[in-house]
């Protein structure tokens, strides 16, 4: 598409829903919610529940809930004022005729009841952090994740937007690979209401992390929280981030739904109460995608297909007692078809990827229980990956005989996790512990490398075949946590210190607690009512990846038991500055130090550097010796939406190194260098809204082609060999690339229809991303041209070595529609 048709479809999109406009009505909309302490979780009653800039306004009952109805629909913030707690602003919240949001607010308690008591917005209220996580924390609304630009409602592409997340090795990547501060994908750990979920997206890597969706419906979430560093004791196996998304509860007043269409997907949501009595609701959502009749009309060979299905049901049994239970689920398929019309590009794709099939799902369920200046939860949980990879030297024919990869393998783990969390005159107490039982199995056939012979029979090349089954079958994981928090200096200065350890039954020296003692410690100090000084310093520890563990020689003898938990040590030092209640501007440093970084005895290489592709990280033998580290400056500032506008800007500058077998330092894959986000949105009247994100992604490094080796496995494995003796000595352009997105609503008797036009990449700016080897086909692309005219040889020693430029621009134009009812 070129900058002229994307002008036109713009002016259509805008003339045409312009016209109509007049079938819509004023119409009025509704709120509801509860208000808790955010300390204790009890209900709060008598809160003042105020819409700025309008008459309407409610007062919270003895539990703590509130509704507000008879709303002229538009964009709201919202402040929620009690004595004896600081003020709260909720920003962009809106109101439609559709569906009635119904939002948690938490109050946090003031220390001098008789000092704090202000009839006014809370110069705090935009400041994401806590006395936990003093700084590396920020948050994003649900109403930012819909309607950040090219984020197509994924939460995972939105949180790239955020400061030190990167999305993946190059520019314009259609994966969810989430890079934070140079670390690897697989470093970071996202919670869903408490419970984790190891699985993100969908077509995900086994052993890392990422795909090319999301699975998480933003229609669920409240607010997203993203933790950088000072992560609390209670999250193991973080390395680089911990995510926690805080869903909504179903609305209690209700049944409502929405339905969401756009050209790749469609969506349906449902919520509402379960009871007469209002007090178990509950949300289910399904989707399934349609990518596969796309990729049909571009004549491309693979058919992607998924589905997922999420759900919540939250039950208030008592005035002290609520229970919920989460559920998240999908279904991959990944297929090939017949190529219409060939290219040397489609031939390379049919054949370089695999065929996958997956499904996973998570499910849980939490107790909290409020207790003495306090609360209890208990968390039991199950989740299961199932993958399924097989390749083919040529993968339309599919012949048995051609088959170099059969992988099959399913993770699962059942945990459980008692957390709780006690304030006693101003100290602030979490303790608790966990216990996991974690199943797998693993059966893996993969020709590495195939053997080669000469005209004579004389062996060029020897077979290297890994076929396994494995043995591990299950071990148990455990884990115990202790956090104390408290201010001193008349508030002003803020400390947290924490310390966890976790053990495994299946590593050599796992059942040492004492291996993985890892201190935290985290300080705040209030220079001024604006300004704040912040720093942590903590080790943390990451269990080996279960494709390591479960890894086993052609004899079925695990091989990787001795492998130690990966740590790193982080050092972060910040300034915050909050001049009102909704502008925040924070600078960090950071220095992060890994130790027993696993490294690969194949390769050589640190698996640090590895995880962005459609295979399988970690299932081969490491030794856990390589180093690490990652280094750098982060700028943030966040405008929240006050009147009109609204804004992110993000800018890190940083470097990432690792070691492999020989110990010295280079630059990692993910060593970009520079990455600057910039997001805005402007609501203008009548309902319209517009946001442009323009993002810039520093030079990346990559490996050059191992010229012979290249040309004699390339026919067998359809792609190229790395030539790792010179891991990341290259380096591509940088990237620079921008989204535009245009919603218009309307408000009818009893639904919302949002209708919306969303555009990546619509400067049509080219991707980045490293050249592909192949060989050089005729002109109607049925065979390889060669050097003597013959046939092409079994090595490839008559080939003609070519690379294909991966640049060609993706400009994805998404028109779409939500009926809210």
């Amino acid at each position: 598409m070129n900058s002229r048709n994307f002008l036109n479809l713009i002016l259509l999109f805008c003339t045409y829903f312009s016209s109509i406009s007049f079938i819509q009505a004023q119409q009025l909309g509704s709120i509801s919610g509860s208000v808790i302490d955010k300390q204790t979780q009890k209900p709060l009653g008598n809160a003042s529940v105020v819409l700025l800039g309008s008459s309407n306004a409610a007062i919270t009952d003895t539990t703590g809930v509130f509704r507000i109805k008879d709303i002229k629909v538009k964009t709201y913030n919202i402040q929620v004022l009690l004595v004896g707690y600081k003020p709260q602003t909720l920003f962009n919240v809106d109101i439609n005729v559709g569906n009635e949001n119904n939002i948690t607010i938490e109050l946090e308690p003031t220390v001098d009841n008789l000092k704090e008591i202000v009839v006014k917005a809370n110069k705090k209220s935009v400041k994401a952090a806590t006395l936990e996580n003093p700084l590396s924390v920020q948050r994003l609304t649900t109403e930012e994740i819909k309607a950040n630009p090219g984020g197509n409602f994924d939460i995972s592409k939105v949180i790239q937007t955020l400061p030190g997340v990167g999305g993946g090795q190059g520019g314009g990547s259609f994966r969810n690979d989430i890079i934070i501060r140079g670390g690897a994908p697989n470093e970071n750990v996202f919670y869903l209401d408490g419970i984790e979920i190891p699985v993100l997206n969908h077509f995900q890597t086994q052993g890392s992390s990422g795909g090319p969706q999301g699975m998480l419906n933003v229609s669920f979430i409240e607010d997203v929280k993203l933790s950088t560093s000072a992560f609390d004791a209670k999250y193991d196996n973080a390395m680089s981030s911990v995510f926690q998304f805080k869903q909504k509860n179903g609305n209690p007043n209700k049944l409502q739904g929405n339905v969401r269409l756009s050209a790749t997907e469609l969506a349906t949501t449902f919520e509402g109460p379960l009871t007469n009595n209002k007090k178990t609701t509950f949300l289910f959502s399904a989707r399934r995608s349609y990518l596969q009749l796309l990729f049909s009309a571009l004549d491309l060979p693979i058919r992607p297909n998924y589905w997922d299905f999420q759900t919540k049901i939250t039950s208030k049994l008592n005035d002290k007692t609520t229970l919920s239970f989460i559920g998240l689920s999908g279904i991959d398929e990944f297929k090939f078809a017949t190529i219409k019309n060939a290219t040397p590009e489609k031939l390379y794709i049919l054949n370089s990827n695999p065929i996958i099939n997956q499904w996973n799902y998570t499910g849980g369920i939490t107790l909290k229980r409020l207790i003495k200046n306090g609360f209890a939860t208990v968390a039991l949980s199950r989740n299961s990956f199932d993958n399924n990879i097989k390749q083919y030297e040529d993968n339309d024919k599919q012949l048995a005989t051609d088959l170099t990869l059969n992988y099959a393998s399913r993770e699962t783990e059942n945990k459980l996790r008692v957390d709780i969390t006690q304030n006693k005159n101003g100290w602030k107490f979490n303790y608790g512990a966990s216990t996991q039982l974690v199943e797998y199995t693993n059966n893996t056939y993969s020709v590495i490398r195939k053997q080669l012979n000469d005209s004579a029979g004389n062996i060029v090349q020897p077979a290297t075949i890994i076929n396994f089954k494995s043995p591990l079958n299950n071990f148990w994981k455990f884990g115990a946590f202790a956090q104390v928090s408290k201010r001193f200096l008349n508030n002003r200065l803020g400390i947290s210190a924490g310390i966890r350890s976790d053990m495994n039954t299946i590593t050599s020296d796992g059942n040492n607690p004492l291996n993985t003692i890892s201190p935290r410690v985290a300080f705040s100090y209030t220079l001024t009512n604006k300004w704040a000084l912040n720093a942590s310093i903590g080790r943390y520890f990451k269990i080996p990846t279960y494709t390591v563990l479960g890894f086993a020689d052609n004899n079925n003898m695990l091989v990787n038991q001795s492998a130690k938990y990966l740590h790193s040590d982080h050092y972060i030092a910040g300034l915050e500055y909050v001049p009102n209640d909704a502008l925040r501007f924070t600078m960090e440093g950071f220095y992060k130090q890994y130790a027993h970084v696993p490294v690969s005895l194949r390769n050589g290489i640190a698996l640090s550097n590895l995880g962005n592709d459609f295979t399988v990280l970690g299932n081969e033998a490491v030794i856990t010796n390589g180093k690490g580290k990652a280094y750098g400056l982060e700028f943030f500032l966040q405008k929240k939406l006050t009147k009109r506008f609204f804004g992110i800007l993000s800018y890190t500058f940083y470097r990432s190194e690792y070691s492999g077998l020989n110990n010295e330092y280079v630059a990692s894959s993910w060593d970009n260098k520079h990455l600057l986000s910039v997001t805005w949105g402007y609501k203008f009247p009548k309902n319209w809204e517009l946001g442009l994100k323009f993002r810039y992604q520093g030079s990346a490094p990559y490996t050059p082609f191992d010229e012979t080796a290249s040309r004699l496995n390339y026919q067998s494995l359809g792609r190229g060999v790395l030539d790792y003796n010179k891991l990341n000595t290259q380096r591509l352009n940088g990237f620079n690339s921008s989204d535009v997105r245009i919603d218009k609503k309307w408000n009818f008797k009893k639904l919302t229809l949002d209708l919306y036009l969303d555009v990546t990449n619509w400067y049509v700016a080219k991707s980045v991303a490293s050249p592909s080897y192949t060989f050089k086909r005729n002109a109607t692309n049925t065979a390889f041209l060669t050097t003597d005219g013959l046939a092409i040889k079994a090595d490839g020693s008559n080939a003609i070595p070519t690379l294909l430029k991966n640049d060609d621009p993706s400009v994805t134009p998404t028109l779409g529609f939500i009926i809210e009812f």
